[in-house]
């Protein structure tokens, strides 16, 4: 008899309501994965927009599908031809978006887009961690090349994204703006950030000029107003899309579209500096399994500070 476990699922795109606690099969881990049992699972603006089937012109998926892709649990199998894990690891990361998540008992990952977790954190923390830690490093160090010296504008400084990026960015010896509502201003001050503009009464075009980078997690009429903070020959760097290539040409600025992705030797380095006190992932909320319409429906409201998690266990 095939053994069991609890998930959620969805059997069709929608609103929270969607979202099912059912009796799945247990997965078996194949070539290359290991079978992880979840301790916890980080939530983030993927997953409903997913759940709502807004990626469907992007991110292809079969359905029913688990959602969730930040994991933090141990190994609890291993696949073929899997080296440097066995059972009992302690293990975070970001899995394959485009297959079956961690809102689960038991998920399947491919063993290289897995690292250990960090020592100082436990599973709830250490799930916050990849897709919006993974999303900062990328933006500002692969793609935009961010440097000591440098001045980098955050959008949403205090949400998932944000609240590493800026300490990702004060880390790495910039001039960091941060962008949040008055009530986060101390805590985005707390991160690291040098200036932090209230959005909710100041145009924040008007307080920031001549930056070198821009990281938007926001797009739209945000995106749009941000072009003129930039210097000539700046950045802006968005993980929602470039939606006027032309302005960002007319502006003399550069302009690139990202999407994050799995890499467990930047989940290494990223546990070493939480390890040794200079990055510290902050969670807000967390949920049991069976509640996890209630935290898309947090996520949903744009008002976070910090991650929000699911424990399973």
């Amino acid at each position: 008899m095939t053994r069991t476990t609890k998930a959620i699922r969805i059997a069709s795109y929608g609103g929270p309501e969607v979202l099912k606690l059912e009796d799945v099969p247990r997965p078996v881990p194949g070539k290359g994965e290991v079978l992880i049992r979840v301790h916890a699972a980080g939530i983030n603006p993927l997953d409903w927009k997913v759940r709502e089937g807004h990626a469907r012109s992007w991110l292809e998926h079969k359905l029913p599908l688990i959602p969730g892709w930040d994991v933090s649990g141990t190994v609890e199998a291993l696949g073929e031809e899997v080296t440097g894990f066995k059972r009992g690891d302690a293990v975070y990361g970001l899995i394959d978006v485009t297959h079956d998540g961690a809102y689960a008992e038991y998920c399947v990952a491919k063993a290289k887009d897995l690292a250990r977790k960090p020592v100082s954190c436990d599973h709830t923390t250490s799930a916050s961690i990849p897709i919006a830690c993974l999303s900062a490093w990328q933006s500002l160090f692969d793609v935009a090349s961010l440097s000591e010296g440098q001045t980098v504008l955050i959008h949403a400084a205090a949400g998932g994204v944000g609240h590493f990026a800026v300490q990702l960015a004060k880390w790495k010896g910039a001039k960091v703006i941060g962008v949040c509502s008055n009530k986060n201003a101390n805590f985005v001050k707390e991160l690291g950030a040098d200036q932090t503009i209230d959005y909710t009464t100041t145009r924040f075009e008007d307080a920031a000029k001549n930056v070198d980078v821009v990281l938007d997690t926001q797009g739209g009429e945000t995106q749009a107003r941000s072009w003129k903070t930039l210097k000539k020959g700046g950045m802006l760097v968005s993980t929602l899309g470039i939606s006027s290539p032309q302005t960002a040409a007319d502006y003399g600025v550069r302009a690139e579209a990202f999407f994050v992705h799995p890499d467990s030797e930047q989940l290494t380095r990223i546990a070493t500096l939480i390890d040794t006190g200079k990055l510290k992932p902050v969670v807000s909320t967390t949920f049991p399994l069976k509640d996890a319409a209630k935290a898309h429906e947090l996520s949903q409201s744009g008002h976070v500070r910090g991650k929000i998690v699911l424990r399973i266990i």
